[in-house]
């Protein structure tokens, strides 16, 4: 269902009558694409796919750490897009002069391509930090961490940088943003009630409001949803290839729970969609109708 759910919401979205900007579509197509994505690497591939076939290929030393790689950048590459959106949102109410040259289709298309580079660039070290789990006729099974892992310093630089990337540093900046979004619209609104009488109507603080409902919305659950997970990183200082073999201990299961609920954050954008735009949930029903008419055809 999550896959649907983010291809259905690609699809609308696409044919551009949801009464957004190119800018906000571009985003917003390309946040159900990585949250597709990640659905399909980390839901559909790891825990149903390689839980049941144990001796696939995936499970061959020489594409586990390639797997792992993607697993990782692809959640990167979801979550900053969530921040580059929050950015968009914050360029666009509180910076009316930038907002011209920075809130456009061409900015937002740099901005997610450097986004996906960056993502999948960032986590390269992880080719080289696994070595073979077991050999069977000479073929090389599984992989684990190297013994230098445990003690080297630059790989716990590059734990704390895999933490930074995944959780504190998005979340800090996401927070921030919101929270001068949140400060300038304060000011706005009470500049204008001032300016303008009680009985007209304000279009524009009728679309400053739509923009930062759906703004919250978006990066509001993000965070309630990635709480978990950053707190568990948090306490146990590295990333979450690692974090201790025993299945009952508190950040085993911390960590479980925050995987879990990081995951539903990739299918919640459609339904915060469909409560917030009403154009969207115009054309879900168009869908629906077009289906039904193509399906049960008069005979």
């Amino acid at each position: 269902m999550e896959q649907h759910a983010n291809v259905l919401t690609a699809a609308i979205l696409l044919r551009g009558k949801c009464g957004l900007t190119k800018g906000i579509t571009r985003y917003m197509v390309a946040m159900a694409t990585a949250d597709l994505l990640v659905v399909i690497l980390h839901v559909l591939v790891q825990a149903i796919y390689s839980y049941y076939t144990p001796t696939s290929f995936l499970s061959l030393s020489a594409v586990c750490p390639s797997y792992v790689h993607l697993r990782i950048s692809s959640v990167d590459f979801s979550l900053w897009l969530t921040l580059s959106f929050t950015f968009d949102r914050f360029i666009s109410i509180c910076c009316p002069k930038l907002r011209l040259t920075y809130c456009t289709d061409r900015t937002a298309t740099v901005v997610i391509v450097s986004l996906c580079v960056l993502s999948c660039l960032k986590y390269i070290p992880f080719q080289f930090l696994y070595e073979p789990r077991v050999t069977l006729d000479n073929v090389n099974w599984g992989c684990q961490p190297k013994s230098d892992y445990f003690i080297s310093m630059w790989w716990a630089a590059f734990t704390w940088q895999c933490s930074l990337s995944l959780s504190l540093l998005p979340f800090g900046l996401i927070l921030v943003l919101n929270g001068l979004t949140v400060r300038n619209i304060i000011l706005a609104s009470k500049v204008r009630r001032r300016l303008k009488s009680l009985e007209c109507k304000d279009s524009e603080a009728e679309n400053r409001r739509k923009s930062m409902v759906l703004l919250f919305t978006v990066s509001g659950s993000a965070i309630l949803l990635w709480t978990t997970a950053t707190v568990a990183w948090i306490c146990t200082r590295t990333t979450i290839n690692f974090v201790g073999t025993d299945l009952t201990s508190p950040s085993h299961i911390a960590n479980e729970v925050g995987l879990l609920l990081s995951r539903v954050s990739c299918c919640v954008n459609t339904c915060i969609y469909a409560m917030t735009q009403s154009k969207f949930r115009e054309e879900i029903k168009n869908g629906i109708k077009f289906l039904t008419s193509f399906i049960i055809k008069p005979t």
